[in-house]
């Protein structure tokens, strides 16, 4: 591709990447805006860069307690994911049933289903058996969160050759240690990106733990956050403090990561 073509490209994957900046930017900038220079201009850089603002939204979300609670829920739910839809990829990669084709096509076609519409029927499920707490919504959250990861593993594991299987097998190795200690470690790149994915998803969601979680004290972060929007007033300038506090552990795992998300979703896509 000659240089008068790769330029048009190069400008508008600039553009674009100054589209998807946009957000971060006005959430960083007015983050450090008081309330009367957010309402005036949204665009240009505060007067004066203040942290009175993350210090008084560390206090008002009780964030070290939030954060935990937060924190165990994703970290919980994310393990939960991981070992089970590994399993389960495995399990339908190695086996060449019809009865295994059918299952893995249940799961990519759950991945259409919306939420909104199981919603109700769910709560009223778990609430009947008084799951509506943490554990109930790591079980939501492995419901909900499996059908892609099974289908990324399965992407994966359809190229991991059977003869280590087989070779495994004649060594003594039991299906257990075959897939633990032979294929499972082989799954690192797709595993990290089954981490990332989920991580996001989980410890951004709002409308589950809404659903779900009715205790004080046991918000979540983005639960917690809807403090900061009142009948009346919406405080943008706590609440853009607290979302970029939020959003800081997601970001240092993502950049310490990207290289194996990348590798991760190619694989597993691809193969």
């Amino acid at each position: 591709m000659g240089r008068k073509y790769k330029l048009p490209l190069e400008i508008l994957g600039v553009l674009l990447g100054l589209l998807w900046l946009s957000p971060f930017y006005l959430m960083l900038v007015n983050s450090f805006k008081t309330k009367r220079e957010i309402f005036s201009d949204t665009l240009k850089l505060p007067e004066v860069f203040t942290f009175d603002n993350y210090i008084e939204a560390f206090n008002e979300l009780t964030f070290l307690k939030t954060f935990m609670n937060s924190a165990i829920i994703t970290v919980v739910s994310v393990a939960i994911i991981i070992i089970f839809s590994s399993m389960a990829g495995y399990a339908l990669s190695r086996n060449k049933s019809k009865m295994s084709t059918i299952i893995f096509f249940m799961f990519v076609a759950a991945m259409l289903i919306p939420f909104q519409s199981v919603m109700i029927p769910l709560v009223t499920i778990f609430g009947k058996i008084e799951l509506l707490n943490r554990v109930g919504i790591i079980f939501m959250y492995l419901g909900f969160g499996a059908s892609l990861s099974i289908f990324l593993y399965h992407g994966t594991l359809s190229g991991i050759p059977k003869s280590l299987d087989e070779a495994a097998t004649i060594d003594g190795a039991n299906r257990f240690q075959i897939f633990w200690y032979i294929i499972f470690p082989m799954l690192k790149p797709i595993t990290v990106t089954v981490a990332i994915l989920n991580t996001i998803w989980i410890w951004n969601d709002y409308l589950l733990p809404s659903l779900v979680i009715n205790q004080e004290g046991m918000e979540t972060i983005p639960l917690k956050m809807f403090f900061f929007f009142g009948e009346y007033t919406k405080q943008w300038h706590l609440a853009l403090a607290g979302l970029t506090i939020a959003i800081i552990p997601v970001i240092i795992l993502y950049f310490f990561a990207q290289r194996e998300i990348i590798k991760g979703i190619s694989e597993g896509a691809v193969k």
